[in-house]
């Protein structure tokens, strides 16, 4: 037995050493390739070569969150998509577009979307982008194999539009398939109760019934029909073709078949891939290698633009800071992905009273979420404005609480598909009173006041308890109210004919008064920039910022990927939606337990 526990701590002890070993070789690693980086250059680029943007990425507003992911990818195993920041990708094609060097573009591969990112309020800025690029008289190609709607409307515009023989434009139209939740909650016993003001404000119905109301379908409907218009309009134009042509192609097929597509002029031509890069190769030359066209990747490309100002240095240059509220708005400090309001206000706070900040241009990707959290942004963000110009950019989403945040801009820009409006609350009580019983345990309690166990969940709110609660909800859509009436410049009547919950489509809501412009963030800091009184080519600061990888070592030894880089399997999925929709209930945590919060997402395959 002696013998066994020596033997063991001997084993402990060597396994202990080896880890430290190993996180001492993953830093020295990780610092090597970040020295690596800040002192030199991306891939040499060849002249005449042709900047490879591969769409296999999730476009996010926000910078990513974390630096050299690349890295951090390789030693996760992780080959899955990358993060690309909406402003890196625009740069990299406008500064492509001057670059002697730079030949044209290829677009390849299929866009991943994630969370908020890639919505097509983003992809319209891209789009843009890729236009200013044509327009300088270089030409663009594009290689799609199996194309969703997302990456169709991205290389719709291309000079050539090539689709693989085999392969696929999966356009069948927009889609939104909320999940209700509310058979289920009644099967496993657990009670619920909501409390809402607006007609169409359905966050709640998924817990209160089994499918669409007649006003949620009645919003919903005309919502996807704006987004679906402006696509078709878009892509229709692109292709030189009439919308409801492809409308009709789309209601006939589904899922546009090669073959199908060049008859229709829908794409240019079928090819295999090696076809095309045996093209490539013939108009730019073989690269060093002899094997394949000259090229440079986006990401080299965007190693080798001026490096932007330190952080130090940046903070005594006068400058526009940019804050990016993206991901659900939540109480406290929040997490990646979510707005955290109080951490987002002290951000705010201190762009405020920093002098060198000039501007403030807040960016919405967000579809809501806590009224607190959504108030003390939105607070920080009327102090800002009292002393410096405060403009909004809506993204994919500013809805519910993310329009909450957006009342006050001194002005408001948004592209034609952002999700907007919503203005509504709501607060969603759960009990497990009877789920508890059916498990034979049950609750006493003992009170010093008629409310003292208000937020006990051994059983439902009594009628005086809801009346409480409505009273709230109803003086906060007040609130709601009399804050976009006054941020707009509205009378209160006419922000309660477009409010009761309702969702619309930047297009809709510029004709309603909600937003000024139609525009995307550049559009939106160009403005901010000029308010600032500052040259067009001025520094820009970014909230939140990136964190390095030494910060984030051990979230890296988590891979919760998928390694092989194939497309998940139908338990996968089923794992992984559930796991959002756990999420989802996790950011309810508003401390009031009232929400303004979009309930929709909007499926486009």
């Amino acid at each position: 037995m002696k013998t066994f526990f020596i033997s063991l701590l001997g084993t402990l002890v060597g396994l202990s050493l080896f880890l430290v070993g190993l996180v001492v070789v993953l830093f020295a690693l990780i610092g090597g390739f970040a020295a690596s980086a800040r002192s030199g250059k991306g891939a040499e680029i060849e002249s005449g070569s042709y900047l490879v943007f591969n769409l296999n990425a999730n476009i996010t507003d926000a910078p990513p969150a974390v630096t050299e992911s690349a890295l951090l990818s390789r030693l996760a195993g992780d080959r899955g998509p990358s993060v690309l920041q909406l402003r890196s990708v625009t740069r990299a094609l406008r500064a492509a577009a001057k670059d002697e060097r730079v030949k044209g573009v290829l677009l390849t591969g299929s866009l991943a979307p994630d969370g908020y990112g890639t919505g097509f309020a983003a992809l319209k800025e891209v789009r843009a982008a890729l236009h200013e690029f044509k327009s300088a008289k270089k030409p663009i190609v594009a290689y799609l194999n199996d194309a969703t709607t997302r990456d169709f409307y991205l290389a719709a515009g291309a000079d050539d539009l090539v689709l693989d023989p085999y392969g696929m434009v999966f356009m069948p139209g927009l889609a939104s398939e909320p999940t209700f939740y509310a058979g289920a909650l009644e099967k496993f016993g657990i009670g619920v109760q909501v409390s809402r003001v607006g007609r169409y404000k359905s966050a709640v119905e998924p817990f209160t019934r089994t499918d669409l109301s007649p006003e949620s379908r009645e919003q919903l409907q005309v919502l996807l029909g704006d987004l679906w218009g402006e696509l078709l309009g878009d892509i229709a134009a692109d292709r030189g073709l009439a919308a409801a042509d492809i409308q009709a192609l789309a209601d006939k097929e589904g899922f546009i078949r090669a073959e199908t597509a060049v008859a229709a002029k829908l794409v240019s031509r079928q090819a295999y891939r090696d076809e095309v890069v045996a093209e490539l190769k013939k108009i730019t030359g073989p690269d060093k290698t002899q094997k394949t066209f000259r090229q440079v990747s986006l990401a080299d490309y965007l190693a080798e633009l001026p490096d932007a100002p330190t952080e130090e240095k940046l903070t005594k240059l006068p400058r526009v800071a940019i804050v990016y509220a993206e991901g659900t708005i939540v109480d406290g400090e929040g997490g990646d992905g979510e707005v955290g309001g109080e951490r987002f206000a002290r951000e705010l706070r201190r762009l405020r009273q920093d002098s060198n900040v000039k501007a403030i241009l807040l960016r919405v990707n967000s579809p809501g979420g806590s009224v607190t959290g959504s108030e003390h942004i939105q607070r920080e963000l009327r102090l800002a404005r009292e002393v410096k110009p405060v403009i909004v950019s809506m993204g994919s989403y500013a809805a519910s609480g993310g329009y909450w945040i957006s009342a006050y801009g001194k002005r408001i820009y948004a592209e034609p598909a952002s999700i907007t409006g919503s203005i509504g609350v709501f607060s969603v009580f759960f009990d497990v009173k009877k789920l508890a019983n059916n498990l034979g345990l049950t609750w006493d309690s003992v009170k010093t006041g008629a409310h003292a166990d208000l937020e006990t969940i051994s059983r439902p709110k009594t009628p005086e308890e809801l009346a409480l609660f409505q009273k709230t909800v109803d003086w906060i859509y007040g609130e709601f109210i009399n804050k976009v009436a006054e941020g707009r410049k509205l009378e209160p009547d006419k922000v309660r004919e477009m409010a009761e919950g309702r969702v619309w489509s930047g297009s809709a809501a510029l004709k309603l008064g909600l937003v000024d412009e139609i525009g995307g963030l550049d559009a939106a800091l160009a403005y901010a920039t000029k308010q600032a009184g500052l040259p067009a080519d001025s520094p820009v600061e970014e909230f939140p910022r990136t964190r390095e990888l030494a910060d984030v070592l051990v979230e890296m030894l988590d891979d919760s990927g998928h390694p092989s880089g194939k497309a998940p399997g139908v338990v996968t999925r089923l794992t992984d939606e559930l796991k959002n929709q756990g999420r989802i209930l996790e950011q309810f945590n508003d401390r009031l337990g009232i929400y303004a919060r979009l309930p929709y997402n909007i499926i486009a395959r």
